[in-house]
Parts: structure tokens; sequence; C-alpha cells
């Protein structure tokens, strides 16, 4: 096997982590010795130990003499778990090979210098493609401190999210919606409009096949605090919290009520009478949130394309016509003039779900 089958390897691995080591990024590693792995690790939660770590443990006094497979450079600075870069130097590994360099303008290339400094072979680069995709969000936060923005959304082949009556359910299949609740576990915040909370009364947690899912920050944009006190969401069961983002102008008894109700009110400017979403994604950067999923509705989506914030989207279509022109809209508001000043998607790919489709593409690099 060659350095590109064991980096996949360490892929997989890392991929196992999805969900759960935010804000750290997802990493994983294998030890191999004469053509056979001896350790394998990934990292399995935040504040826990690195993958480097549990791959060495894994391989005991196997790991001499080893190359180690990592899909990030080693950390070579002390958090909340010491430098990965010592263990590889005491576990006598003698070659590492790297998927990508740390992303983080503070620390990108002290590992790798620290282990060549000090007599180890470093190749990097190594399904660096595939390293930096499995790890977009992380690379977004911390090199530009806003979270990762996805936009999710499920429609007609023509286009509309619910019916001019606002029914939605459901616009596509079991296999589409278990899918959505994955994107759910993956990130840190889910964010949706006011409207939709007084239509649907959503309960925005994530509910896996198998259970064991993370449920994501419930964000819910009401800027004048409309919101029912009896909303399902702001009485969940789930270790996630609940946060509202409301003007500066919103009621202070609206807001005293929804603190003594355990929820976090969060204040941001306004641009036009609405919550400015430019401002508001640094503000949820600075607290933590390093991926979010925009669920909708029409408006907010739409706010989201205007302001710029979006990184990626899943468009979810099903084979279904509402074939009129009252139903509600992917996007709502107002668009451009000119189909020149439309927004480009890159790097589109297409999924199925049993008979649903959909769009994956990116609106701004990674």
């Amino acid at each position: 096997m060659d350095d590109r089958s064991y980096m996949k390897q360490a892929l997989a691995l890392a991929e196992k982590g999805r969900g759960r080591t935010s804000p750290n990024p997802m990493v994983g590693a294998v030890l191999v010795k004469d053509g056979r792995v001896v350790g394998r690790g990934y990292h399995q939660r935040a504040g826990g130990p690195h993958a480097e770590v549990n791959a060495i443990d894994h391989a005991g006094e196997r790991a001499r003499g080893t190359t180690l497979y990592v899909t990030l450079e080693p950390c070579n600075h002390l958090g909340r778990t010491p430098p990965c870069t010592h263990k590889i130097l005491d576990a006598g590994i003698r070659r590492v090979v790297v998927a990508m360099t740390d992303p983080n303008p503070g620390v990108r290339g002290g590992g790798n210098r620290y282990l060549q400094d000090n007599g180890i072979q470093v190749a990097t680069g190594i399904c660096e493609k595939e390293a930096r995709t499995l790890n977009e969000a992380f690379i977004a936060w911390v090199t530009t401190g806003r979270p990762f923005v996805v936009v999710k959304c499920a429609a007609t082949l023509d286009g509309r999210i619910a019916t001019r009556t606002g029914d939605s359910r459901w616009v596509t299949g079991p296999a589409s919606r278990q899918f959505v609740h994955r994107l759910r576990h993956a990130v840190d915040g889910i964010m949706v409009g006011v409207e939709t909370v007084k239509k649907d009364n959503p309960s925005l947690t994530t509910r896996l096949e198998e259970a064991g899912g993370s449920d994501p920050t419930r964000i819910i944009l009401d800027t004048h605090l409309s919101i029912p006190l009896t909303s399902k969401l702001l009485h969940q069961t789930s270790p996630a919290p609940t946060w509202v983002v409301c003007g500066s102008n919103a009621a202070a008894d609206r807001q005293a009520a929804l603190a003594a109700a355990g929820t976090r009110v969060v204040t941001a400017p306004l641009k036009a009478g609405r919550i400015d979403l430019s401002v508001l994604m640094q503000q949820l950067g600075e607290m933590g949130i390093t991926s979010l999923l925009i669920e909708g509705g029409g408006m907010v989506i739409g706010s989201a394309f205007a302001a710029d914030i979006v990184n990626k989207i899943c468009f979810f279509y099903a084979p279904k016509i509402l074939g009129g022109d009252d139903g509600i809209p992917i996007c709502r508001g107002a668009g451009p003039e000119r189909m020149r000043q439309s927004i480009a998607v890159h790097n589109l790919s297409v999924l199925r779900f049993d008979t649903d489709v959909m769009l994956q593409g990116y609106l701004k690099p990674v």
C-alpha cells in the first residue's frame, strides 16, 4: 500500500469524530510498520486526547520505528492537552506523513518544523484536498473568525418549500430527512426565523436512526421578540441551548421572560429593520459557533444570500410540482435585476436519496 492508501484510512478514522470535536478539527491517525498497521486513533471529543496520542497508545511499544499518517499537522503547543509533537518524539516514530498543515495562522507549520528539527522525516500534502473538505468548517472559522454557513432547503421541482397555506410536511422523503439530521449532528448551530417557529413549532433537535446524535445550539432570529413562550424549542429536554436573537430595542420585559425560561437572548444590530446577519456571524464566531446550518424559511434564506454569509448549499428537490405561483419560494425578498448578478455555485455535486435529489455546492472557497 502507498501513502495515499494509508492516509485514506486515517481520514476514515477522522470522520468518526464528526459532530463531537468542535471547536477542534476532526483528525485521524494510523501507524504503519513493515507494511502493517500497528496503531489507529482519532480525536473523539474536544478536550480529549488527540488522534496521534490515541494511535500511539494503541500501538504501544510497536510504535517505535513506524511511519505516522495523520490528517492534520501535529500540534506543537500546550492547550487542553500536551503537544503531540513531544509524544511522537518519545514514541520513536521515524517518519510522519501529514495531509494538511494547520490552518490556524498562529501555529501553522510549527509542528512540522519541530519534528524536522528533531530528525524526523516529514512529508505533507498527501490527500490534502480530502482533508480540507473534511475540516472545511474548522478552516473557515479559524481563518475568518466566523462560522462556516450551510443553507439547507427542501423544495418541489418548481422551487416551493411550502404551499400557500404554509404546509410543508413533507416536501421530501424519509431518506432526505434523515440526512438532514446528520447535517444537524455535524454543526454547532441551527438557525431559523421566528415565523418558522410560529408556523411549524419545530424541535430543531437531532434524531438519528442509530441514536446518539448531538443537538446543535438552536438560534432563532426574532427582531421584536414575538416568539410564543409556549414554543416547543423553548422547553426542550436537550443539552444544547436555545438562543433568541433580537434588536437592541426589543422590549425589556420580553427579554426578561425569555431569560427566566432559560433562553439566552442575544442582541444584534439591525439593518433595514432586520437583524444584520453579517455582524451576527461575527458575534456567533466569537461565541464559539464554528459551523451554522440555516434551515429557513424563505425570508431568512433570502437574507442570508443577500448578506453574502453563505459558504455552502444543500438543496433537496422532491419529484413534486405544486403548479401554481402562490406557494412559498426558497428565497423571499428582492433579488437582482440582471441574471449576471446571480450568485455562482461552484463544485456542484448531486446526491440521491430514494426519489429525491440533493444539489450540493459552494459559494465561497475554503
